[in-house]
């Protein structure tokens, strides 16, 4: 491990969703979807896209896919560039879906949290709890 992975912290949430793979994939990578349950945003399931996610409280992220296995793994980039550097943010969110036999174990972890950024990171661990509980009520809602 480099100093550098060392250093930084990550957040994991993991949850129990009652609908198949097939279904939260959609969830997880089409933009409307995604718009009702995280942010608004210009997101294509392409590697080396590059997007933004627009947050209700004015902010945009800068986002890049690095990673996609259609129905098992989706990864980008995660990065908030502010008026004050320390409050910038270079970070990596990863969903892993796993098959169950009553829908899909999902695994979020976001990556890359430096030692001095606990708002962002408490931010974070407050947040995704509620992002994923908001996608949970999409995907009930979704056909």
């Amino acid at each position: 491990m480099s100093e550098a992975s060392a250093a930084t912290r990550t957040i994991v949430v993991e949850r129990e969703i009652a609908h198949p793979p097939e279904k939260l994939w959609r969830a997880l990578t089409q933009p409307h979807l995604i718009a009702e349950w995280l942010m608004k945003n210009d997101f294509k399931a392409v590697v080396g896209h590059r997007f933004h996610l627009r947050g209700e409280w004015g902010g945009v992220l800068n986002c890049e896919v690095l990673v996609m296995e259609p129905q098992k793994m989706l990864s980008y980039t995660w990065n908030f560039k502010h008026d004050d550097p320390a409050f910038d943010l270079n970070s990596i969110v990863t969903f892993t879906l796993t098959p169950t036999a009553t829908g899909t174990h999902l695994r979020m972890e976001q990556s890359g949290f430096r030692p001095d950024q606990r708002q962002a990171y408490g931010g974070a661990k407050a947040g995704w709890p509620r992002f994923l509980a908001r996608l949970e009520q999409v995907l009930s809602g979704a056909d």
